[in-house]
């Protein structure tokens, strides 16, 4: 069966609505586990191991991490309390899922949240971490900013 690429378009924008629309309704915690590999390959290959030299470079200290890494055309992180409490995110939606239209509910940052979370773990395996969204540009924002609790 030969579907035109525009049909096509439109039947992968409607099937992953209506993917996205069915995730939004369930529990927190599978929606977790629904995201979470796919924000742990988004990150995999570049965006961990970028973190992690710069970890490394910084001795293991996250603040200095932030204060010489935390400001690009890419990644932002505001150290709102010293070894505690972050605010970081990403000064535009960076998901290609979105940037193709193919992504469009809020629920869909849940992947970002997930990505975030999986790389402070990597770094710091012995913390308790949480991330919580703030706002991503799904929800409104010009941006998406997470604030990221470590215990």
């Amino acid at each position: 069966m030969y579907i035109m690429s525009d049909e096509m378009e439109f039947f992968n924008q409607t099937f992953f609505q209506t993917l996205e629309s069915s995730i939004s309704e369930l529990p927190v915690s599978m929606r977790e586990k629904l995201y979470r590999p796919c924000a742990i390959n988004c990150v995999q290959n570049f965006v961990l191991k970028e973190q992690q030299r710069q970890f490394a470079e910084c001795n293991g200290d996250l603040d200095l991490q932030y204060e010489k890494y935390g400001k690009s055309d890419y990644f932002f992180a505001d150290i709102v309390e010293r070894g505690h409490i972050y605010e970081i995110g990403y000064p535009r939606c960076l998901c290609p899922m979105v940037e193709s239209g193919l992504a469009a509910l809020p629920v869909h940052c849940e992947c970002s949240r997930q990505s975030i979370l999986y790389v402070l773990q990597t770094l710091m395996p012995d913390k308790k971490i949480d991330v919580e969204m703030m706002h991503t540009v799904l929800t409104g924002s010009t941006e998406c900013k997470f604030r990221v609790i470590i215990e």
